[in-house]
């Protein structure tokens, strides 16, 4: 099979970057046939991250393994952020980590004195495990997942929660809804369950001064920063016009 005919089918399954999708296709085979099977499989829809095997994010290659959420290009924005407002070797928490990209982005960023990592997905966990061979990465719903001697200590807190609607699942390309695990796609009524829960525990687990991050949608921004403020941390809106994301953070008091 020709890059021509590649790019043909991949273009015609609605792959919007199809020349470059053929091309990482064609350098992943090993064989024709092998080539024949990863364009069949993406033209049925599984996601490309997923039949490479790996995602760049934040100019990392990190592992993606079938089955675990793949990290969105828009939410490097939210690495930037955390980055930008960080002190100096932090120990940072990348909740809800998925395959634990924005702690390995972070980390190549700024080095954290600890790093750790949870996830409630058993899959995520063991990914999140291979892209962050240096960090502690806990199994377990929130904040359960994490050792008590965390409490009071963290400097960063990247919680990248679901915040799609559940209503709004259904109209997202398959490639997500079908191959990727609904606890990592749906939040709540309105999108927001899983970050009120992660607000209100915070405090809890953020040294003075800390720094609470989550990605929201524009329009969610206002009600996430009043669920920030009300849970006590200072709250601030960031929006990327070129990755087209929002990010809204919350600073805990500084003793």
């Amino acid at each position: 099979m020709d890059t021509s005919t590649v790019v043909s089918r991949l273009r015609a399954a609605g792959c919007v970057f199809a020349e470059d999708e053929a091309d990482l296709l064609i350098a992943a085979a090993t064989t024709p046939a092998e080539l024949g099977s990863l364009v069949e499989r993406r033209v049925a829809g599984l996601p490309l991250e997923h039949l490479l095997g790996w995602a760049e994010f934040h100019g990392l290659r990190i592992t993606v393994r079938p089955g675990v959420f793949v990290p969105r290009r828009r939410t490097e924005f939210l690495v930037d952020v955390a980055a930008s407002l960080a002190p100096a070797e932090p120990v940072v928490l990348d909740l809800c980590c998925g395959s634990g990209a924005l702690g390995a982005a972070f980390a190549a960023a700024l080095r954290p004195r600890e790093l750790h990592a949870a996830d409630v997905e058993p899959a995520a966990v063991a990914c999140a495990r291979l892209n962050l061979p240096e960090a502690r990465v806990y199994e377990g719903d929130l904040y359960d997942a994490l050792p008590s001697s965390l409490r009071g200590r963290v400097d960063v807190l990247m919680a990248n929660v679901p915040y799609v609607p559940s209503d709004a699942v259904a109209t997202m390309p398959p490639e997500a809804r079908l191959h990727e695990p609904r606890v990592a796609l749906d939040g709540g009524t309105d999108g927001l369950d899983l970050a009120r829960r992660v607000a209100a525990g915070a405090s809890r687990w953020l040294a003075p001064g800390g720094i609470l991050l989550t990605e929201s949608s524009e329009r969610q921004a206002p009600v996430l920063a009043a669920l920030f403020a009300a849970a006590g941390l200072a709250p601030r809106v960031h929006d990327s016009e070129e990755l087209g994301a929002t990010v809204v953070t919350g600073t805990a008091p500084p003793s």
